[in-house]
């Protein structure tokens, strides 16, 4: 060989190894990495079954273990616009290169999935690969639902293919160049998307297994709560230490004391889940509302326990802008406590008072309280100004219970207000929203 094909050959080389050396970097571990324990193809494991639905419903038909499933990956609040019929598509995400829509995942065969064979829908699902080759975009989260069994996956197909077909064209994507251009996925889930099934880990119970099911692959949890490395995947070097989506703060869920779910007794975090609601930690609103209500509600007690078991075990990630405290009650009356800012104060005492009490006890009801809630503490106030944004309903065991939206009827400039009150009367630090800070919020929800 030459001198000159040798240099060259030296050069291709270390370029090869560059390159991998920087993918290996920016994907960095996968979301199990952290358990450390010997790993097992699922048809080895010999402690349980840790896939599936619950032993309860072993015996029940395909549908019902697919429907099981489908609340269990929470398809149905994705899939189903404002106004529209279930899984009919339609729910614009904001993003900050244009608007993602979601697709029609009911039966039709012109706009739905009604030609789809069971293939083609494992490849959406486990691979991100449309029936027609098109590569989907992240926004489904099929870096995790890779995770999942066929034989779930498959069941969730039929459970989608028993409901009402429905004619619903979603509107078309209006996102700006470069990432209009869906072949460039090809690559991202090349380097992000692991591609592979669950395999339980022998070191861990068949709790811990089974929970590592439910929160990786099913209801993907990281998705929202687990912050995005530069290539926009999932940065599982800070798993679960909260992050913003759709212009909400998904908060802290790995075992970090000061911050996160390590000082949450078991009972709370399993009525959180299964309510939304914990006492002293306030309720789930926003996305996390919508998942409580249309799909961790909706699990088996067991399945739920899995899941607590599973979070514990998730090494402590801080979030340095947190306090490591929440406040205490604030006063009863409105004379004392934080009064400075009075236009706040005045727009609290017109709209929130009568339900949420001027100390955050709520006298209406205790899925009203804002004391010890993340939101409320939180200086950044996101939460806060998106609930005052968009109200929030929830559907609890005793009904429905609603909080009307301010955003038409309050500038920018009063819910900055109103945040700010808040979080200086009821939580450990005031925060200092802007007008500017509203209008960034408003423009990231989804619609």
């Amino acid at each position: 060989m030459s001198g000159k094909m040798r240099i060259l050959t030296s050069v291709a080389v270390i370029a090869i190894v560059a390159a991998a050396a920087g993918v290996w970097i920016i994907r960095g571990p996968g979301p199990l990495d952290f358990a450390g324990g010997t790993k097992v193809a699922l048809a080895d494991y010999r402690a349980g079954k840790p896939t599936g639905v619950p032993a309860k419903l072993d015996k029940a038909s395909l549908v019902e273990r697919g429907e099981y499933l489908a609340k269990a990956a929470d398809c149905m609040v994705c899939h189903t616009g404002p106004g529209e019929k279930e899984y009919s598509g339609g729910l614009g995400f904001k993003l900050p290169f244009g608007t993602l829509y979601s697709t029609n995942i009911t039966p039709d065969k012109d706009t739905g999935i009604g030609n789809y064979s069971d293939q083609d829908f494992l490849n959406a699902v486990q691979h991100g690969k449309r029936r027609d080759g098109a590569r989907l975009y992240p926004a489904m989260p099929y870096t995790s639902y890779t995770f999942m069994t066929d034989e779930d996956v498959l069941a969730v197909k039929a459970y989608l293919f028993s409901l009402p077909a429905v004619r619903a064209k979603a509107p078309e994507n209006t996102l700006s160049f470069p990432f209009n251009q869906r072949w460039a996925m090809i690559f991202w889930s090349a380097v992000f998307n692991p591609d592979t099934r669950f395999a339980p880990d022998t070191s861990k119970s068949p709790e811990w297994n089974r929970g590592a099911y439910l929160v990786e692959a099913l209801a993907h949890c990281g998705e929202c709560h687990t912050p995005r490395n530069p290539g926009f995947a999932l940065d599982n070097r800070k798993k679960f230490a909260g992050a913003i989506t759709a212009g909400w703060r998904a908060f802290n869920i790995s075992s970090d004391k000061p911050t996160g779910l390590g000082n949450w007794r078991d009972e709370d975090l399993i009525s959180y889940l299964s309510l939304g609601h914990a006492p002293g930690h306030g309720a789930a609103s926003g996305p996390m509302g919508e998942a409580v209500d249309h799909s961790l509600s909706q699990l088996a007690p067991e399945d739920i326990k899995s899941i607590v078991a599973y979070l514990r075990s998730v090494p402590p990630q801080p979030s340095p802008d947190l306090p490591a405290t929440t406040a205490p009650v604030a006063p009863a009356s409105h004379k004392d406590g934080v009064t400075a800012d009075a236009r706040g104060k005045m727009l609290f005492a017109g709209a929130c008072a009568s339900c949420h009490g001027w100390s955050g006890e709520s006298p209406v009801s205790p899925m009203a309280t804002l004391t010890g809630s993340w939101a409320v503490n939180d200086p950044a106030a996101t939460n806060v100004a998106q609930i005052v944004i968009s109200g929030t309903k929830r559907h609890t065991p005793d009904g429905a219970l609603s909080m009307p939206a301010f955003g038409h009827a309050y500038t920018d400039d009063e819910i900055a207000a109103v945040a700010n009150y808040v979080t200086a009367r009821l939580g450990a630090k005031g925060s200092k929203l802007t007008a500017k800070d509203v209008a960034g919020l408003r423009e990231q929800t989804a619609e």
